[in-house]
């Protein structure tokens, strides 16, 4: 049985003397389902997880059903979701288990009185999960940046979140790691969490996600199946070039971008001005 929806009404975020989301409302974004925002660079997409993160401040609705969760305290509300940024800081001097450990005993969902056996065990399963379980002693400033992702991943995988926010998890992984926190998602969202991630890779938000929305200068350009949400038309107005769509595994749309649109003249005369 799933939980609430992920409910987003009225939203308005950014930064200071730089709004970048005002008045966004989206459809309903449920449990059960891998939930994939896209869109071009600077479209809002890891501005809006941020804020629901409640790392931006922002006025509007974010709600877990019937809980405002914009109302919680930070420390409350991590106690249902967690976010996972793009890097992890450098410089942090702990192997790979004791950050996971540490992201654990740092989190308001940690038990007081776990012990320390019990909790390496579920740092362990958390690293397991992804696959990594044989970098639990490396330090963690000396890992890749695409390991470093991973660790990232099982940090808030460990805390068993009801809602995941992961910003571009896969950006810096090879193709087999891809997959593997790709299913790794799937599997969490199919448990009945709500899994929010934001891709760069189109047709990897076609291949895994159930649920896609495409964001274009801080507003829902569309929103449904990956099937509804991204068709040749949404492609080329939010992104400004010519795709074509064929029929891919399972009936998801796998997309072939063929060449660019020209730009509006008023595009054109505001990038020279910048050059």
């Amino acid at each position: 049985m799933t939980g609430p929806d992920l409910l987003i009404a009225h939203l308005s975020t950014g930064y200071p003397r730089r709004p970048v989301i005002r008045d966004l409302t989206l459809p309903p974004l449920p449990a059960g389902k891998l939930i994939a925002f896209v869109g071009p660079n600077a479209a809002g997409k890891s501005t809006l997880l941020m804020a629901l993160a409640g790392l931006l401040p922002s006025t509007g609705t974010i709600a877990l059903g019937d809980h405002n969760l914009s109302e919680l305290s930070a420390r409350d509300r991590a106690k249902v979701m967690a976010f996972t940024p793009q890097s992890l800081p450098q410089g942090v001097a702990l192997t790979v288990i004791e950050s996971v450990i540490v992201a654990l005993r740092a989190s308001a969902t940690a038990e007081p009185s776990l012990p320390g056996a019990s909790t390496a065990q579920r740092a362990a399963a958390a690293l397991d999960r992804l696959g990594i379980a044989e970098l639990a002693l490396e330090p963690l400033d000396q890992l890749s940046g695409g390991q470093r992702q991973l660790v990232s991943l099982a940090q808030a995988l460990v805390r068993d979140p009801t809602i995941l926010l992961l910003d571009e998890p896969t950006s810096a992984l090879d193709l087999r790691h891809q997959i593997v926190v790709m299913d790794t998602l799937r599997r969490l969202a199919a448990e009945g969490h709500i899994v929010v991630v934001v891709l760069h890779d189109l047709n990897l938000a076609a291949r895994w996600a159930d649920y896609v929305v495409v964001f274009d200068h801080g507003a829902c350009a569309a929103a449904g199946a990956p099937a509804e949400a991204l068709t040749a038309g949404i492609i080329a107005e939010v992104y400004g070039v010519v795709a074509r769509i064929e029929p891919g595994d399972r009936d998801r749309p796998h997309i072939i971008i063929e060449d660019v649109l020209p730009q509006p003249d008023h595009i054109n005369r505001s990038l020279k001005r910048n050059v």
